[in-house]
């Protein structure tokens, strides 16, 4: 039999149904006092980066709009852009921080490209490495993410405070803030 060990998992696992979300994450979770906690290391006026709870790979984030939003189109100018400028900082903070070879974006629209489960529209960066695809997911149907969370998300924040318009809260908790 083979056995894979994700000791950080338990955490869920072990969770208090009553801390879950009711609602939309992408709405909830930025309310919440601790970003750190919640995942979230970036905030600009109109969208936030939201750290993925089950990865592709190391470092893979959300640019999300502040806004629920489901439609593409119903962004206005502002958020348009903003949601591209936190895009640029993310994929900066992401090589700064982790050095990939590449990326892979994309836009989720609607339940059914989030996996039936979030509506709200939402850009994924997924760093990668050449070779990132080894036997295991192709042959073991297995993916094996070599980075706890908490290390992912200690390298981006650092990696966002470093850009130019970065202010860092004194909050260890807190999300780095471009304004």
């Amino acid at each position: 039999m083979d056995r894979i060990f994700a000791p950080w998992r338990i955490e869920w696992v072990e969770r208090d149904d009553e801390e879950g979300v009711d609602g939309c994450p992408f709405c909830v979770l930025p309310e919440r006092e601790n970003d750190r906690e919640n995942r979230v290391v970036a905030r600009s006026e109109h969208s936030l980066v939201l750290l993925n709870n089950y990865p592709y790979n190391p470092g893979h984030a959300m640019v999300i709009p502040k806004r629920h939003a489901t439609e593409y189109p119903d962004l206005t100018d502002d958020e348009l852009l903003d949601h591209g400028r936190l895009k640029q900082r993310t994929l900066r903070a992401l090589d700064e921080a982790m050095g990939p070879d590449g990326f892979n974006t994309g836009l989720n629209l609607g339940g059914a490209a989030a996996g039936g489960s979030v509506d709200h529209l939402h850009t994924h960066v997924v760093p990668r490495w050449t070779g990132d695809t080894s036997f295991m997911p192709v042959v073991g149907d297995t993916k094996v993410i070599v980075e706890e969370l908490e290390r992912t998300y200690s390298h981006l924040h650092d990696a966002f405070a470093d850009l130019d318009g970065a202010t860092v809260p004194e909050d260890e908790q807190a999300a780095v803030r471009f304004d």
